[in-house]
């Protein structure tokens, strides 16, 4: 040991003292330390593993929400991304006439349409295509190039003759689906009734809108799979839903009867060189619509070609001012009164004053005595405001109320319009004069035609209705009816002036040899702003055949024409066509 060297020495704390107890404590050290680092280990082992096992439970987890509660969603969002989908139009119902012959029909047809990702030579196909269908090349070419586009009409609804024509070409990306489409036998006959449908098989208008829910049925579902690059795959187009054929319904409309009375409208309309007008033919026992229409007509076969109107059938939905051939009401308050009878005479002055106007009649005569058959059979604005005076405005009133023409009738076509009437308690002395008339308030052709049936059938009001039955389930319908008014003496007074007005009076070219034609004239003035244009008419004719046995009412009209005019000979026209083709013969 070096001189001077000298262990320190600590006595009685533990301290070594030589080298090899610093050796030996050094090692008890290292010992001691890593057996703490080994418990450190093991604890840092067990946290990662927690947490590794924790991981593994959300990933298990989320696993099973994917493919268990998910899957079905997942799955539709995959089939829907490599699917195109579209619907079918169901066949749609068939529509009848009173005598089962078709009016509408669906009939089978081809919708063609192209994959453009699948076709190779997209000017080649479209000058083949071109062949067959009906635009140009270029037109189809465009089509077929459309990007990104994987489906595409080429024609909907299709000749089935023309659609096998393109199938044999087998042109690539080319497709065909079964369709229907809609027909109409008898052309532009019955048009505005019937109405028409779009491309996909819904009514717009007319009984085809009235009746879609009946006719459409319920449409299919077709479903195209595709591959990459939205090529279809083979056999991929299916039918996922099939369509449901919609229901027949038979109306009331009777198609020789329509074709007759649109053929005797438009003549008499043109040879007065008048734009439009209206017919109707109502049964006053039942209220079925026998013929209806309202020039000019549609033709749902070439709706392009259509005039500027076609579509409204005014005798439904167009109000008008009746004019004289509403004496006829007013005759009959006057004589359910008994307030005057036919052959009491009436001083009629040449000019009534009524509040700050003056009446008069239609053409300028001198101050005369008229029994009440003859201001009817006359046409005399002055007697008639005379003999409703009698009665009481009041009462005119109360009878246009019950007879419900300021009602809509309710009939089972869309867009009825509205007749309009002043409030009683609105009414001046002028008021009910005018109304006596026809002037001042408003009905449509339907209206009018609907009250001439009340009075064939003395009282008996019907609902005006076209719909008939559902022939595949056999249901008939019903409709309301009501004996409004129980006099049967006041109607057979009434329907005897009417006979007078055709058989001398204002209503002559109706007559029809061995037949009773009781009816009314109508030459009305227009109202325009406030007041009445001048030189402008609607000449009516209304009226139904006595002592027969059919109660058949008949209303024509040709509307704003520029000069007097009567449309009496177009209602014996359609009239006569009537007898013969529902065998109306007299009944004494």
């Amino acid at each position: 040991m070096p001189s001077g060297f000298r262990p320190d020495r600590h006595e009685g704390n533990g301290a070594p003292t030589s080298l090899a107890d610093i050796g030996s404590a050094l090692s008890d050290l290292l010992a001691s330390e890593s057996g703490q680092k080994a418990s450190s280990a093991r604890r840092s082992y067990g946290v990662v593993l927690k947490v590794f096992l924790a991981l593994a439970v959300v990933f298990f987890i989320r696993l099973v929400y994917v493919q268990v509660i998910e899957a079905s969603s997942y799955s539709a969002m995959a089939e829907e991304s490599r699917t195109v989908q579209f619907s079918v139009s169901p066949k749609r119902g068939t529509i009848y006439d009173r005598n089962g012959q078709i009016l509408a029909v669906s009939v089978d047809c081809t919708t063609i349409y192209c994959n453009p990702s699948e076709v190779t030579d997209a000017r080649h196909e479209a000058s083949m295509i071109s062949t067959v269908l009906e635009e140009d090349a270029s037109y189809y070419e465009g089509l077929l190039s459309r990007e990104p586009s994987t489906f595409v009409y080429l024609e909907r609804q299709a000749d089935l003759e023309k659609a096998q024509r393109l199938k044999e070409m087998k042109l690539d990306g080319i497709y065909f689906i079964a369709d229907s489409r809609r027909e109409y036998p008898n052309g532009g006959v019955g048009g505005q009734v019937i109405g028409v449908c779009d491309v996909d098989g819904n009514g717009i208008t007319g009984l085809e809108l009235q009746y879609n829910e009946i006719l459409a049925g319920t449409p299919g579902k077709y479903s195209a799979e595709r591959g990459e690059k939205g090529a279809p795959i083979p056999g991929g187009v299916h039918e996922d839903t099939p369509a449901v054929d919609g229901e027949d319904i038979m109306i009331s409309l009777d198609i020789r009867m329509q074709t007759k009375m649109e053929e005797a409208l438009e003549a008499g309309i043109l040879s007065y060189e008048g734009e439009d007008g209206s017919a109707v033919m109502i049964d006053g026992d039942t209220g079925e619509i026998y013929a209806i229409c309202s020039y000019p007509y549609l033709d749902p076969t070439d709706r392009e070609n259509s005039m500027i109107g076609s579509d409204n059938l005014k005798a439904i939905t167009q109000a008008f001012e009746p004019g004289s051939i509403f004496k006829s009401l007013s005759a009959l308050t006057v004589l359910n009164e008994r307030a005057v009878e036919p052959d009491d005479i009436i001083f009629c002055p040449a000019e009534l004053e009524a509040d700050q106007y003056v009446i008069t009649d239609a053409h300028e005569r001198p101050d005369v005595d008229m029994t009440f058959a003859t201001i009817l059979n006359q046409s005399s604005n002055v007697g008639i405001s005379l003999a409703t005076k009698e009665a009481g405005f009041d009462k005119l009133n109360a009878m246009i109320q019950r007879l419900k023409i300021t009602e809509k009738t309710g009939v089972d076509y869309p867009g009825e319009a509205q007749s309009v009437m002043p409030d009683f308690n609105e009414w001046a002395y002028v008021t009910g004069c005018n109304i006596s008339f026809g002037q001042g308030l408003t009905a449509t052709p339907l209206d009018m035609a609907r009250f001439y049936g009340m009075v064939a059938a003395e009282g008996l009001l019907c609902q005006p209705h076209f719909l008939m039955a559902k022939p595949r389930t056999g249901e008939t319908m019903e409709y309301e009816s009501e004996q409004v008014l129980d006099d049967p003496e006041a109607f057979s007074k009434l329907k005897s002036m009417l006979q007078g007005v055709v058989l001398d009076g204002t209503g002559t070219d109706a007559e029809i040899d061995g037949y009773d034609v009781a009816g009314k004239t109508s030459t009305a003035e227009i109202a325009e702003d406030g007041g009445y244009a001048a030189g402008r008419y609607n000449l009516c004719f209304a009226g139904f055949i006595d002592n027969s046995n059919s109660n058949l009412a008949l209303f024509v009209s040709a509307n704003d024409i520029r000069y007097e005019g009567k449309m009496a000979s177009v209602f014996r026209d359609i009239m006569l066509e009537a007898i013969d083709l529902y065998n109306i013969v007299p009944v004494k």
